[in-house]
């Protein structure tokens, strides 16, 4: 009875450190159906200051300065007016995510977001930014971490502060200079 047991527990035993593998042999592949986006409620935090007067009121000649979007540990996170088109920044790089018209394939998906480097490398990617805090932006100029934002209807210019180099983003494509 006593070799039986240790058998059984020894069987046991093999059994479940089989079951304790650290990796699982195979290719993760993404669904295409499941390439929305979710929908989560993103809270708006505060302008930091107020909306400026309608271009009517300014003074002739005058050209308002660009508001500084506040950081949030090293980054900066904006949506268009549209709501199309979201992003983050930050010193290192800026990257969007949009529903591109005709997006390049990457890894046998379609891109739906582009990183820029402060250098103008750019790279298309496939992602999600998840729930950010954006601040949504209107039809003007912003500076954030290191990067100066041109948003316009027609689509949302960065420009590096540093190198002169940059993007404009719109779901038709994306331009470097």
């Amino acid at each position: 009875m006593r070799t039986t047991t240790v058998a059984v527990c020894a069987i046991l035993i093999g059994a479940a450190a089989v079951g304790c593998a650290s990796s699982t042999p195979g290719r993760p592949v993404a669904v295409p159906d499941t390439q929305s986006e979710p929908t989560y409620p993103t809270p708006r935090p505060p302008r930091s200051s107020p909306p400026s007067p309608p271009s009517a009121a300014r003074p002739p000649g005058k050209v308002p300065a660009a508001e500084t979007l506040p950081e949030q540990n090293g980054y900066v996170f904006i949506e268009t007016k549209s709501g199309r088109t979201r992003c983050q920044l930050s010193a290192a790089e800026v990257g969007c995510e949009t529903a591109f018209v005709d997006p390049p394939d990457v890894g046998g998906l379609p891109a739906n977001g582009v990183r820029l480097s402060p250098d103008g490398e750019l790279s298309w990617v496939v992602g999600n930014l998840g729930a950010i805090p954006a601040v949504t932006l209107d039809y003007r100029s912003y500076r954030a971490a290191g990067w100066t934002i041109e948003a316009a209807e027609s689509g949302t210019r960065f420009t590096n502060d540093g190198t002169g180099r940059g993007m404009v983003v719109a779901i038709e494509g994306v331009k470097t200079f």
